[in-house]
């Protein structure tokens, strides 16, 4: 059993990177992958504490991007030689508009009268601030009953408080990760079908024609139909499978490594060789 989703302390994690090795090892994954949001700075301090346990340690990350208007995240692999360089410095561009959406957040929320500064949610975000450390410090402030109550309230895409993030369009991020050597995979696809399957038919099509080189068919969110549907569209456009949890720690709770949403997940390490088999 091997986990290709992951995050640790470094983006919208709770498990710092030790703890998220520690966790693979105690639970007997094969390989794990850390794929945080839009940063490499887990995977960078996850791998001495992998190699002295004897865990195979996957580089990953998620990122945000555009498609047709909708926010699709895009999960990136390099399983065989290391990002570049230019990769690297690229992906400060795309935090920089991370940062410049966390100050009109900020300055949102502040407009509908919460008490709220930028400097209390960094303080929970560290190296990187998303989201869910808004929703802990709304939830500390009584804002909200607790993170999902947060998000329904502010965060969320239909909620008060919520502000647009400038996100690079998809095809400049699935050419960027080809480039430095990776492999694209398109993430929890069920989030853009939203109860179509149908319309996710020719968003891959379009997508392989960019360089789309895999799809994410295991997820905790995902039913077996769904698996059944994703696994056909790989085929149909010869794409590798993935699959992982999508740990979060105890900002999903719910979700545990390894094996997902009440034990809906067992992603095989053939998957994980499939993706190796691509690397050129």
């Amino acid at each position: 059993m091997i986990d290709l989703h992951s995050h640790t302390d470094q983006s919208d994690g709770t498990f710092t990177p030790a703890e998220l090795v520690s966790e693979a090892c105690r639970i007997g994954l094969q390989a794990l992958a850390i794929t945080d949001h839009d940063s490499f700075r887990g995977y960078d301090k996850a791998v001495p504490v992998a190699a002295e346990a004897g865990l195979e340690l996957i580089c990953g990350i998620e990122l945000s991007t555009k498609y047709s208007g909708l926010s699709v995240h895009l999960l990136a692999y390099f399983p065989g030689p290391a990002p570049t360089a230019e990769f690297r410095e690229w992906l400060e561009f795309v935090l920089e508009g991370r940062r410049d959406r966390n100050r009109r957040l900020i300055a949102k929320l502040r407009s509908l009268g919460i008490d709220i500064t930028l400097e209390e949610v960094e303080g929970r975000g560290r190296t990187l601030t998303a989201r869910p450390h808004f929703a802990g410090v709304l939830v500390e402030k009584g804002y909200a009953t607790d993170l999902q109550d947060a998000f329904d309230k502010y965060l969320d895409e239909s909620a008060l408080g919520y502000v647009q993030r400038q996100e690079v369009p998809i095809e400049e991020g699935i050419g960027r990760v080809l480039k430095a050597g990776g492999i694209p995979s398109l993430a929890h696809p069920v989030r853009i079908a939203k109860g179509d399957p149908e319309k996710l038919k020719p968003c891959v099509a379009d997508l392989v024609e960019m360089g789309l080189k895999a799809i994410e068919v295991l997820h905790s969110d995902h039913s077996p139909e769904n698996v059944g549907f994703y696994s056909e569209l790989a085929e149909k456009y010869g794409l590798a499978k993935t699959g992982g949890s999508d740990f979060h720690g105890l900002n999903k709770p719910k979700i545990s490594l390894g094996t997902g949403l009440a034990n809906n997940l067992n992603v095989p390490y053939a998957l994980l060789e499939g993706l190796k088999s691509l690397v050129v």
